[in-house]
């Protein structure tokens, strides 16, 4: 048995990985792949039904109230920096749809949501969050499940600090103004 990787999975200059990188894996390289800090992140543990139905749910609630020209994606990375380019569920981007796009700038992103499954929880509680609020992402949305019902957290990037501010956490309703108007249960979303 060879334990030999793949020649695509090192790093194509002394330097390591850079975001641009990303665009340039084979064909056969796992489907859900982050860069955060030059390091590859491999997304492939299996998610479970309720992580992928919060995602469709939330991503088709979303785009029936974006504003004409902007665009909902599920699962697009965001190009951060020379070296990170997270992979967030969903995003909101003020940019109309393109259909060869790999990527979003964070001057074109207005939202980034993150659904925590177990495999993720750390980078999306922690981690993630500081590297959103460094490239100034406005909004960020961060999906729990308690008990099989999505709670959702929601945050603001404050000017002062750069970082963000919690605005709330909704159970039985959620209705939000920024950076679109969404009124729902957040129970919608797992049923």
């Amino acid at each position: 048995m060879s334990t030999a990787l793949p020649q695509w999975m090192y790093p194509p200059r002394d330097s390591g990985w850079e975001a641009d990188d990303l665009d340039l894996l084979p064909a056969d390289a796992p489907r859900h792949i982050e860069l955060l800090d030059g390091a590859l992140i491999f997304n492939m543990s299996p998610q479970r039904s309720w992580h992928d139905r919060v995602i469709r749910r939330l991503t088709t609630a979303l785009e029936t109230v974006a504003p004409p020209g902007w665009t909902v994606e599920a699962q697009t990375t965001v190009k951060l920096n020379r070296r990170s380019r997270p992979e967030p569920d969903v995003i909101v981007a003020s940019v109309p749809y393109e259909p060869e796009r790999t990527r979003f700038l964070p001057s074109e992103v207005a939202l980034v949501v993150e659904v925590v499954s177990a495999e993720s929880e750390d980078r999306d509680r922690r981690y993630k969050p500081g590297l959103y609020a460094d490239a100034g992402i406005r909004h960020l949305w961060r999906i729990e499940d308690e008990q099989g019902l999505p709670v959702v957290h929601t945050y603001e990037l404050d000017d002062t600090t750069g970082a963000y501010v919690a605005t709330g956490v909704h159970r039985d309703r959620w209705s939000v103004a920024a950076p679109v108007r969404l009124d729902l249960s957040p129970a919608e979303l797992a049923r």
